[in-house]
């Protein structure tokens, strides 16, 4: 699959080759949706706490004696029922992470790729780089490609400059290629991948 090549200033130069077995593998929807689980899996906090009748301040005596009054038994004013009183079967502090292999993962990420590629939503760069760190300028040069929503992935180390300008344009993301990953690939319209994240993905995609 060949693709053109773009600098920041949206000019043609040149052309890519993409290999097929990393952005033009059939989409598989259940591995992406299987890993875009994990993922937010993972970053549940996992911090829900409710009090159980051990933990809850107050006497242990009858509010009552046991027979005699008309009314129902009852052993404390800790228990369920009672306002205040402890919750049954509550949320307790745990993690929500699971496993999943990789092999499902880097077949996921091929997916996410191929499905941006044979949406038309996949633009290559010349690279990611710029001279200052202006957000205006910047801003108006991504304007040019039309991007209201997009993910840009550049080599193994961002420019800083390129970073600078970028961080604080609304729907725009910016990533390393180790930190390629399927939920932030689909949740933005549009994946732009410099050339040294591509050779960097098929590398390690392959």
């Amino acid at each position: 699959m060949k693709l053109k090549v773009m600098d920041l200033d949206s000019k043609e130069t040149g052309e890519i080759e993409l290999a097929d077995a990393v952005f033009g593998v059939p989409v598989r929807r259940d591995l992406l949706a299987r890993t875009v689980n994990w993922q937010l899996a993972k970053r549940r906090a996992g911090t829900h706490k409710v009090k159980e009748v051990g933990e809850i301040s107050g006497t242990g005596k009858r509010p009552w004696r046991q027979k005699g009054t008309g009314r129902a038994r009852q052993g404390s004013t800790r228990a369920a029922q009672w306002r205040g009183g402890q919750t049954t079967f509550g949320p307790h502090p745990r993690s929500y992470e699971h496993d999943l292999t990789k092999k499902v993962r880097k077949a996921a990420l091929r997916a996410a790729l191929s499905a941006k590629a044979a949406d038309g939503k996949l633009v290559v760069l010349e690279a990611a780089a710029t001279t200052e760190p202006r957000t205006k300028a910047m801003a108006e040069r991504l304007d040019r490609f039309g991007f209201a929503s997009a993910l840009i992935i550049d080599g193994t180390d961002l420019d800083r400059n390129f970073t600078l300008a970028v961080r604080n344009i609304p729907g725009i993301d910016l990533l390393p290629q180790q930190g390629a990953n399927v939920y932030d690939i689909l949740r933005r319209d549009t994946l732009v991948l410099t050339r040294a994240a591509v050779a960097s993905l098929e590398e390690r995609l392959k």
